[in-house]
Order: structure tokens, then sequence, then C-alpha cells
């Protein structure tokens, strides 16, 4: 699953596989045509005329759907004003709370799945504040409406058959299910697809109750993200510190080196030891003046669920607070970019020729790699971080 929400809670505080004719299949145009055409699909499908008519009997189209897809502006801030946003003492705190309220669950997630409570514990806070905000949009109208929208039919129209899917279980309820503005439901927001995949009955009541079983909701995110390729016993993220000088360049999610190789570059860990049998990349989420991490193999694995890297990132460093990690040290980065700024500088790295993705502002994983290649070609180090300076010498 790639997930593109902003999500419930973090909001509130700033796929399965496709068939060729599901993957092209019409979107916009009369709403009523298209909703009469999901029905003739569902029933092709196999599934009984009375059912379908049933479960589509109340969909609606929905603007507010679409305008929350436009608007998720709070991705391009830089990671250390995120991760404020996102981190407090409270939500640390509620934290360690919930793993004392939920040790037993939390151990048999370590035993069966093998995630480390703090990993979940942090997306349970991001997602929902823990179960408090959940999101209230009709999630089947949702769907629906994110399905007819041509932006991104190929990722929500399957959504729409899984929840007839999780309907006929009596698990889904068209009128009264409700969720994120993107159809994800529950504690931990999972698209209908991932619940059928993933979905644990943590607490022996015979369903898979996400929005009000916190057992069920763990469980399942528990196997999702095993099934995402967690390595059990292994880290995730490690704070270091950097030296004054060394090639920029090696840092990034395209380098891997076993952190005992980057020991002999000069990176030291702030706290404990670093993993050094395992690969590594370093981060350096605002230059090599900023905040500086490692990154293990398990860090990918994050981009299953998100593929925002300053939301990934923010959520991996909770997770290692809520293991009793320190406070990160944050250094003196450069200033950034503004929204406007970022978006002259795209249009700039694209007329040079390099791919940057949607002109929109944000610093992506492409952007960060042009502006890593400009800084090589400049003489600049090669950090990955833009700056005013930056944009001015282009």
């Amino acid at each position: 699953m790639r997930r593109l929400t902003c999500l419930t809670a973090l909001c509130l505080t700033l796929a399965a596989p496709m068939t060729a004719s599901v993957a092209h299949a019409a979107c916009g145009g009369s709403f009523d045509t298209f909703v009469a055409g999901l029905k003739s699909e569902a029933v092709q499908r196999g599934h009984a005329q009375a059912t379908v008519e049933s479960f589509f009997a109340s969909a609606r189209q929905d603007p507010s759907v679409i305008k929350a897809d436009r608007a998720q502006g709070v991705f391009q801030k830089p990671f250390t004003e995120f991760a404020d946003r996102l981190i407090s003492s409270g939500r640390l705190n509620t934290g360690r709370a919930k793993a004392r309220e939920f040790d037993a669950i939390f151990d048999r997630i370590e035993a069966q799945y093998g995630l480390n409570r703090g990993v979940l514990l942090a997306f349970w806070a991001f997602e929902t504040d823990y179960g408090g905000f959940q999101g209230n949009f009709n999630t089947l109208n949702a769907l629906v409406t994110l399905s007819h929208d041509c932006r991104r039919p190929d990722l929500f129209r399957p959504q729409v058959f899984a929840a007839l899917e999780l309907f006929e279980k009596g698990d889904f309820d068209p009128v009264r299910t409700t969720g994120a503005w993107a159809g994800e439901i529950g504690m931990v927001q999972m698209l209908p697809r991932d619940i059928i995949e993933s979905g644990v009955d943590g607490d022996g009541d015979g369903h898979v109750y996400l929005k009000t079983s916190a057992p069920d909701a763990l469980m399942s995110a528990g196997k999702m993200l095993s099934g995402f390729g967690w390595r059990k016993g292994q880290p995730w993220l490690h704070e270091v510190a950097v030296p004054a000088e060394m090639d920029w360049s090696k840092s990034g999610l395209r380098t891997t080196m076993k952190a005992s190789e980057w020991e002999r570059l000069g990176v030291r860990a702030r706290h404990g030891q670093l993993a050094g049998g395992l690969e590594a990349s370093l981060l350096l989420p605002q230059g090599r003046k900023g905040p500086a991490f490692l990154a293990y193999p398990n860090f990918r694995v994050y981009f299953d669920w998100n593929q925002s890297f300053t939301y990934v990132l923010t959520a991996a460093y909770f997770a290692t607070r809520l293991e009793g990690a320190p406070v990160m040290t944050r250094g003196n980065p450069e200033p950034g970019l503004s929204s406007n700024q970022m978006k002259q500088l795209q249009t700039k790295l694209a007329a040079r020729g390099y791919d940057v993705g949607k002109i929109d502002g944000i610093l992506g994983a492409g952007t960060r790699a042009a502006v890593q290649g400009v800084q090589q070609k400049l003489g600049l180090p090669a950090d990955k971080w833009p700056t005013p300076a930056l944009l001015n010498k282009l």
C-alpha cells in the first residue's frame, strides 16, 4: 500500500493488485452514471445484485473530500517544525501509558510479527491521536468520490470493491462507517483492502473492528507492517553526529553502507551504539548543519505506510523517543525555502533537465535528488538541502 493522504490526527494538529480493466476504468462524467458502472462491475465480479444495490444505495459525491485532497500543505514544513507540531510531551506520556495499558497485546505483536511497540504507538498517535480523532467522512462516499475524480482513480476504485467485501462480512456499514477523507478506517487508518489482507481479530470477538477495538487495530497494523518486510529485532533509525567535512553526496537514501563504514567516515552515534553490521543511509533532513540520522533497512518499510519523507522520518524518530531515545540535537541548519521559493527552485531545476516531479512547492524525493545533483555541479556541499543561496545561484 502506498498512502498519499494527510492523516486525521496529523491534520487536526497542524493496494491491492489490479486487473487491467480496473486500472484503466473510466472516471469523471456524470456521477450517477459512474456509480451505475461500479454496480455493473460489482455484479460482474460475482456479487449478488441485491447486495450491490443495498451497498450503493446511499452513495453520494462529497465535495469536501476533493477539497481535502487538494489541501495537504502540512507536508511543506521542514522536518524540525513538522516534528514539533506532532510530537508533544502529552503524546509521549499518553504513548507510554498506552504501552502499559496494552502491554500484553504489544507482547503478542512482537512475538508474532516482530514489531516494536514504539513503532506502532507512533503510528497510532499520528494517525488518530491514539483513536481520539478517526475522521468523520463517510467512508463509502469518500472512496466513490475519489474513484470518480480523475487524479488517482486507480488507487481508490479497488478500495470500493474491498469495502463491498467487508460489507458482505458484516464489518462495514455504507451509511455509518466513517473515517479519514481518503477512505482509511479506524485507530490506525487502514484502507478496506488492507483490512481484508491484514485485519486481525485481536480481542477474540469474531470481528475486526478497527474503530473501537485497540487490540484489533494494533494487531492488524503489526501484521501489515510485518508483511511489508519489517525485520524483527533490528533498529530502524539512530540519531548521529556528523563531522564538519565529508563527502555530503553520500547522504540520502540512495546510498547505503554498513554503519561501521559510516563510523570510519566520522559519523558517531549520539547515544548508544550503532548497529555496525547493518546497511544504513545517512539522512540530513535540513542539510549538514541540522539534525542527522542513520536509517537502517527497517526505515524503508515506513514508505509502504506513507510516502512523505518528512512524515516518515518524524514517525520513525517519535518511535525511537517512545523507546527511550533522548531529544534530538537540532544543530543550526541554514534557512530553507518558502513554498513559493520551492516552486521557483523546482521550475529552475526542471528547466535544467532535472526530474523533480510535480511543481508543488514540496521538498520530495525527486526534488532532493535534483538539489543534490545541481549542488555537485556548482561545487557546493551536496547535502540535498535547498537554501536561498542555492536559489540565487540558479
